[in-house]
């Protein structure tokens, strides 16, 4: 697990109705830097975003719909797990988790099954002084995002 990232497990409360499952509350210790912003994303199966980074801003992300596999590189130098890449699957047929990512841990995800409707919550307003971006096929992170499942 890279340093400063956080997955909360949700608790999901069914019956024949349906479900309710809460996200986050401003006492979680989860999300102590605050609310600056809520968005909401589509992506369509075979989609790529990355890679995305920022400074100052944390995201909080959960999967509603479909299914990403979301990347993550820890890109900060003083970091104990800096150059570190960990990739998890969020959504439908998932374990139910918010995922925090804390400033300069490079992100990005890939629809697997969608449409994906990602909700994420940020600790600032858009700042475009904070929107880095790396490309894809970034020799440092030397994640190859073409590749396919294992074949077995």
């Amino acid at each position: 697990m890279i340093d400063g990232v956080e997955i909360k497990d949700l608790v999901t409360h069914s019956d024949e109705r349906g479900f309710f499952r809460e996200l986050i509350r401003v006492t979680d210790p989860f999300f102590s830097e605050g609310f600056g912003q809520f968005s909401h994303s589509v992506m369509y199966q075979g989609v790529t975003k990355a890679w995305h980074i920022h400074q100052k801003q944390v995201d909080w992300w959960y999967v509603a719909g479909g299914v990403l596999k979301v990347v993550l590189h820890d890109r900060r130098p003083d970091s104990p797990t800096a150059g570190m890449t960990m990739g998890l699957f969020m959504g439908e047929n998932q374990k139910a988790q918010v995922l925090k990512i804390p400033p300069g841990v490079a992100h990005g995800c890939s629809c697997i099954s969608g449409p994906a409707h990602l909700f994420y919550i940020t600790s600032r307003v858009y700042d475009p002084d904070d929107e880095g971006r790396i490309p894809h096929d970034d020799e440092e992170l030397g994640y190859d995002w073409l590749k396919g499942p294992a074949i077995t």
